[in-house]
């Protein structure tokens, strides 16, 4: 299947106001040509976790090439009666015309490193920076928790069933396909198919039982309209004493032996156990449970350490707001100018909170690897005329703790971003959501373990090349 766009409509005016004010103030003053490096990046990880996944590229690209400015769009600023009537008609031929690196979605990534860097004209630069970040934050905060559920799941498939209690629409659907880069199996959510070729599914609700007059015969009838994907809703008045029955009579009258029950409510260690014995002393042996009802990265951990017999879980509400840590804390920061010889300025920004003080300059980010076991073991931002040369030692040194210093002889080193735009012009290929999903599991098995713990995960070190924490210094020191 061909993946659609998601897009409908022109999302050019969904920016904060002040970017437009911005946008007038450099275009009044000769600013708006100047041009700027601005770096996407995070401060912390969600759930307290180890690292994040870096979602929602593909959306970026498409909003970046439709970007312009409607009639409309110019009639509504115009009616503000704050902005330059100049500025206002050179909105007509708007169009993104700057360059863009990043990350691939499904990579994990850490605090601190520049995740998306802009360099465009200010004003452009200035006037993408919402819609960048929200759909950066928004999926890579979908993706980020989805792992997690899917490594608690120890194997077993996990579907996204959020989609009635999502954000909006575009939290349903664009959560689905964020969901499915994270590792989930599938989604309830069809337009999630449609579009980006996540796999659908589903089975029945509760008013499907009661709209028959008994609930085997709700079962029976499910069979023979589904045979050969035949999973019954067994708690809709009692999971032991009538939902597994009718669900073995339903299957084996049917002539059905690979089916499912899911049960959606209860005590699920419990329930899971007892069902599992029911369907196994029936014979029933290849008939799947399915789990859900509220479920996240910690009650799948514990039913399964508590011994339930789940074969898959459907995860909505807690997967798809990921409602224990509802916020990804992406930022857009200046890093620096280019002065009108084309030479590049590094920018500062200082603040009382130190974890607030941003890295300068452009900057290109790299992954280290181990040599013997291919893990990585570090991530390195240099300012972008740095060569490595991997076949020399390299010394890493944590930027606050410098004394603590580590010499690398044996090891393999990767760039992580990538162009995407250049001049305007879309020089990325967007893998399938099915290949973005497949390269994240890649990539989680280069990390360790100890960094993929749900509680007190290892830091994984985030480093500067000592020419940038020089440059850095030099900036806190003016």
């Amino acid at each position: 299947m061909s993946e659609k766009k998601y897009f409908l409509e022109n999302y050019t005016m969904l920016f904060d106001f002040y970017e437009l004010t911005m946008a007038n103030g450099y275009y009044k003053t000769g600013m708006a040509d100047k041009i700027a490096y601005f770096d996407i990046f995070f401060r912390e990880v969600p759930d307290n976790g180890g690292f994040a996944i870096a979602a929602g590229l593909e959306q970026i690209i498409d909003y970046i090439n439709n970007l312009h400015f409607s009639d409309e769009d110019i009639e509504y600023l115009r009616s503000k009666k704050c902005f330059d009537e100049k500025f206002l008609e050179s909105l007509r031929s708007f169009r993104f015309t700057g360059d863009i690196w990043a990350v691939p979605e499904g990579t994990p990534i850490f605090p601190g490193e520049p995740v998306i860097t802009v360099r465009a004209p200010s004003y452009q630069a200035q006037f993408i920076e919402t819609f960048l970040l929200l759909t950066f934050n928004h999926q890579s905060l979908i993706a980020t928790k989805a792992s997690r559920i899917v490594r608690a799941a120890k194997g077993r498939p996990v579907s996204e069933f959020g989609s009635r209690r999502a954000q909006g629409p575009a939290g349903a659907i664009l959560g689905a396909r964020a969901a499915y880069i994270g590792g989930c199996a599938s989604t309830a959510c069809a337009i999630a198919d449609e579009r980006f070729g996540v796999p659908a599914g589903g089975t029945m609700a509760h008013s499907w039982v009661q709209m028959f007059d008994s609930e085997y015969e709700a079962f029976d009838t499910y069979c023979k309209l589904y045979p050969t994907a035949a999973t019954l809703l067994v708690d809709t008045y009692n999971v032991l004493k009538s939902g597994i029955p009718n669900a073995i009579k339903a299957f084996k009258n049917n002539g059905i032996s690979k089916c499912a029950v899911r049960i959606d409510s209860g005590d699920i260690t419990y329930l899971t156990q007892k069902a599992r014995k029911m369907l196994d002393d029936a014979g029933m042996t290849e008939c799947k449970i399915v789990i859900s009802n509220s479920l996240d990265e910690y009650i799948i951990r514990d039913i399964i350490e508590q011994g339930a017999c789940i074969d898959a879980f459907g995860v909505g509400e807690r997967l798809v707001t990921s409602k224990s840590s509802p916020v990804f804390g992406g930022v857009y920061k200046l890093s620096a100018v280019e002065d009108e010889s084309g030479k590049i300025i590094p920018k500062i920004k200082i603040s009382e909170n130190p974890a607030k003080i941003t890295n300068p300059h452009f900057k290109r980010l790299y992954r280290i690897y181990e040599g013997d076991s291919g893990k990585a073991i570090a991530d390195l931002i240099t300012v972008y005329d740095e060569i490595i040369d991997p076949e020399k030692p390299i010394e890493l040194f944590d930027p606050d703790y410098v004394w603590k210093r580590k010499l690398l002889t044996d090891y393999r080193i990767e760039e992580l971003q990538k162009p995407i735009f250049k001049g305007g012009k879309c020089v990325y290929s967007c893998p399938s959501t099915e290949e973005i999903k497949r390269y994240c599991g890649e990539q989680l098995e280069l990390q360790w373990d100890e960094v993929k713990r749900f509680e007190n995960p290892h830091n994984y070190y985030v480093d500067l090349s000592k020419k940038l924490w020089d440059i850095k210094h030099e900036l806190l020191n003016i």
